[in-house]
């Protein structure tokens, strides 16, 4: 327990220390005042939100066993939060595709069509839209009566256990909820795959491996993000039958909130050669006013 304590920790700890370095970065340097940049922020907000809502939690149960009891009010709302932040991300990852398609493939209109008033426009649908389609799987669930056991086998409220401690028929709760976990999922991946694919093929039309080299970078690391966090989210929500067993979905949990946005902002920063310059910048003016 000792050991798993410090590792999650760990984590949850980088992972915090990490997306708030790119938010103040971002906010604070010229250099990233661009839509590549002011889109790569609200990912990193929601990646330090989805860890909040679940790990803290986990933590607290991992120092002191027996001691991770909630209420059933408190379990909705953790619920709520961790599945609505969730839907959000999958929202910006749709529109940063779209972004990325934009400059690939008509760098001359960028700047025209990614306009301030279009970006903040998108961002606040990405936010409204996560939040407002959650809003009925969150309270179908618990409109279920839950008499079977009060434990869940789990290390926040995962909506599969839920169902499971339920004594009624859930089938068709579950064939809804996994219709909207469709919706949601493919919904956001169906224009990151439209995207991607005019970006490859635009690439390769490129005459120099430089050019392909330089115009590839700057989709490479949003492309990994999306391999990663569209993985975990297909093993974990796109399966008809919600109440799938619990080691099996503790392990593709613990990828969604803890090791997933643990490695995104590595590959977001390490990656991106103007915010690597920005963090060093950041670096050398924090050491020359302590010097001083």
């Amino acid at each position: 327990m000792p050991l798993s304590f410090a590792t999650f920790f760990f984590l949850y700890t980088v992972t915090v220390m990490g997306n708030t370095v790119i938010i103040v970065t971002v906010c604070v340097d010229k250099r990233l005042q661009s839509p590549m940049y002011f889109f790569l922020g609200h990912p990193s907000v929601l990646e330090i939100l989805i860890t909040s809502t679940a790990v803290p939690f986990m933590l607290g149960g991992l120092l002191l066993p027996g001691t991770q009891i909630i209420s059933l009010t408190a379990c909705a709302a953790q619920l709520y939060l961790y599945l609505s932040l969730g839907t959000s991300e999958l929202a910006l990852m749709g529109v940063m595709a779209v972004d990325r398609y934009v400059a690939v493939c008509n760098p001359l209109r960028y700047n025209i069509i990614m306009n301030s008033s279009t970006c903040s426009w998108v961002v606040i649908v990405s936010w409204v839209f996560g939040f407002l389609s959650e809003i009925w799987p969150v309270y179908a669930t618990f409109q279920l009566t839950f008499c079977k056991s009060n434990v869940l086998d789990h290390f926040y409220c995962d909506r599969g256990q839920l169902l499971k401690v339920s004594y009624e028929n859930t089938l068709f709760t579950e064939f809804i909820l996994f219709l909207m976990a469709i919706f949601i999922i493919i919904g956001s991946l169906i224009p990151t795959i439209v995207s991607y694919t005019y970006i490859i093929s635009t690439i390769l039309k490129i005459p120099s491996a430089s050019g392909r080299r330089k115009s590839f970078s700057t989709c490479a690391s949003h492309f990994t993000c999306v391999v990663i966090g569209y993985s975990s989210c297909l093993f974990l929500y796109l399966k008809p039958k919600q109440m799938q067993a619990a080691d099996y979905n503790r392990v593709v949990s613990l990828m969604v909130s803890v090791v997933t946005p643990f490695l995104n902002h590595f590959i977001f920063t390490l990656r991106n050669d103007k915010v690597i310059e920005a963090l060093r910048d950041g670096v050398k003016c924090c050491c020359q006013l302590f010097r001083n």
